[in-house]
């Protein structure tokens, strides 16, 4: 389970963060530059990184103009508020100045570097936390905002679509809705496709949790046990199979490839369609991600019994 999905050059800033050096920070942002989709895998990553650690402080104290720095701050403050609001509970209110601030350091981000989709996706990230979630407007504005600077950013889609989720601000339905619409804008060979797998997983989550907190197992619930498989379940990891991997570029499996690989694997595995999962098995190699594999079981033993299985079949 590698938490960088091979990406080396992020796995060696993991190791100057532990010692308290951010320069490996800023040579990594500074050698991505504009490529979009790899930049937002590795300031989300970061994020997460350094959030416990005053590194991306002290790259702001010593270069308190770098746009980078400010970049990968409004991310951590992103996680930091999240953090918090995991540990006061869910359904308790998280305090409205901390996420006003932390929309504030998203807002002065995205003025110190105007072309960075980034933080527009921290700030459709944060709206998930205010209490009946932000004004359609401003939503709206922080979507069209994204959109112009990475139309099919696919790390801004999934977090628009949790805001949606009935887990949040929305409902199945609404969740649906947008990865459908999402999917069938989105051009050939884009990952896009895979929201819909996505929010199967949502809609799971969001069941599994009801049905544990009222002391009955999933499988109990009504129609439940067809929840992966049913027929619109299953031609829709097809037609995402024929959207997405028939028509991409080929060659090796990027980064920030790899959860959303590991999402359309885990729908395809689940719905029975081992020849499709036998196909992204072999693009994945041994890069499992954690989610969403740890949703349904352990995740480890899922991936390899998963791969076993496929490759018995092909």
């Amino acid at each position: 389970m590698d938490p960088d999905f091979g990406d080396e050059a992020l796995t060696d800033v993991r190791h100057d963060i532990v010692i308290g050096r951010w320069q490996g920070l800023r040579d990594l942002l500074r050698a991505t530059g504009d490529d979009w989709p790899l930049r937002t895998h590795r300031v989300r990553l970061l994020a997460h990184a350094v959030a416990g650690t005053s590194a991306v402080e002290a790259w702001r104290a010593a270069e308190p103009d770098n746009p980078d720095a400010a970049v990968l701050r409004a991310a951590t403050e992103v996680v930091r508020v999240f953090g918090a609001a995991i540990a006061a509970g869910r359904g308790s209110a998280v305090d409205r100045g901390r996420l006003d601030s932390t929309v504030l350091a998203c807002l002065t981000a995205a003025d110190a570097r105007p072309a960075d989709p980034m933080p527009w996706v921290s700030l459709l990230t944060v709206a998930r936390l205010y209490q009946g979630g932000v004004g359609r407007g401003e939503l709206r504005h922080w979507w069209d905002e994204l959109r112009r600077r990475d139309p099919h950013n696919t790390e801004g889609h999934v977090q628009l679509l949790r805001y949606w989720s009935a887990r949040w601000h929305g409902t199945h339905g609404s969740m649906y809705d947008f990865a459908r619409d999402a999917a069938g804008a989105a051009p050939p060979g884009c990952p896009l496709p895979v929201l819909v797998q996505i929010a199967r997983v949502e809609e799971y989550r969001y069941v599994v949790d009801g049905a544990l907190g009222r002391g009955r197992r999933p499988g109990t619930v009504r129609g439940f046990d067809q929840h992966w498989k049913h027929e619109l379940a299953v031609t829709e990891v097809r037609r995402t199979w024929e959207r997405w991997i028939g028509d991409r570029t080929p060659g090796p499996v990027r980064p920030h490839e790899v959860e959303v690989l590991n999402y359309l694997t885990h729908a395809a595995c689940h719905a029975g369609r081992l020849d499709v999962a036998g196909e992204l098995f072999g693009l994945l190699g041994a890069r499992a991600s954690r989610v969403p594999w740890s949703y349904t079981g352990d995740p480890a033993e899922q991936f390899t019994r998963w791969r076993a299985q496929a490759r018995a079949t092909s």
